[in-house]
């Protein structure tokens, strides 16, 4: 059930916008919660990725004095990948296109991980 509704919030998210190619909701410790990823997309690399880069993340701001993490992105020549906390225990993982416009996407990720963060 929790996962039908997870999968719901990341449909929402993917239909916001086109620019948003693919997205998932993982543990912090890289566990695949729910996914909306393409098949050749292997989830438990993505999981392992996105736990890796948000726990240097969280770090990187706590050790250079910039408070709370509240994004990770990283800048491809293929587009984006964007990650942000959705709750304690959650990440959302958003894979974006090249010419993505990201202050509307920002905002659509951010309540994508309130209503994921109510949820878990």
């Amino acid at each position: 059930m929790r996962a039908d509704v997870l999968n719901s919030i990341l449909s929402e998210l993917n239909g916001s916008t086109a620019d948003i190619e693919a997205s998932a909701v993982l543990s912090t410790d890289g566990l695949m919660m729910a996914s909306l990823l393409p098949a050749s997309m292997d989830e438990d690399r993505v999981g392992a990725m996105s736990a890796a880069m948000l726990s240097l993340g969280d770090r990187t701001a706590r050790e250079l004095a910039r408070g709370e993490l509240e994004q990770v992105l990283v800048k491809g020549q293929r587009g984006y990948v964007l990650m942000a906390h959705a709750g304690p225990d959650a990440v959302i993982t958003a894979l974006l296109k090249s010419n993505a416009r990201l202050g509307l996407i920002f905002l659509d990720v951010k309540r994508a991980a309130d209503s994921i963060s109510k949820i878990i």
